[in-house]
């Protein structure tokens, strides 16, 4: 038996072929609408900071920086998750979403004790209900100094 498991770029067909054997079919789906939030930057490091396929929109991880890429609130862990969700609220909104919308956070972080701290903030960010995911400890992140780096996917309700 063949599995698929959803994607936001391509959905899996199961079909039986003579030999009554499944096989899957990839089919492209919507077109993608790239986001870029700090357009110099992502450029010159070589991502975009949200892509939105059919009714999801997937935002990368968004650490503490200004929009010249340089790092903000060294050492406060509070202001840079502050920060990170000021970021994702700016990506939301581009796309007409809040956080009401999102239904994955990750939180990849350098300090789970800090995160463990700080989390009850994400009270502020979601007051009617969390999303599933993660929280990740790692040993360091993309830029010196960062302590925590959120990425989400969020649902465009349909009208």
């Amino acid at each position: 038996m063949i599995a698929c498991i959803p994607s936001f770029l391509a959905s899996c067909d199961q079909k039986t072929d003579d030999t009554g054997n499944h096989t899957a079919v990839t089919t492209k789906a919507d077109s993608a609408e790239y986001f870029l939030l700090r357009p110099k930057l992502e450029k010159m490091y070589g991502y975009t900071q949200a892509v939105k396929v059919g009714n999801l929109v997937k935002v990368g991880g968004v650490i503490s920086i200004d929009d010249e890429g340089k790092p903000l609130a060294a050492g406060d862990y509070a202001q840079q998750m502050k920060n990170c969700y000021a970021s994702l609220e700016k990506v939301l909104k581009h796309y007409g979403l809040t956080f009401d919308d999102v239904i994955l956070e990750n939180i990849y972080t350098t300090s789970m004790e800090e995160l463990q701290k700080n989390a009850a903030y994400r009270h502020e960010i979601y007051p009617n209900h969390f999303p599933t995911g993660s929280w990740i400890g790692i040993k360091e992140l993309g830029m010196p100094g960062m302590m925590i780096e959120i990425e989400l996917e969020a649902l465009v309700p349909k009208k």
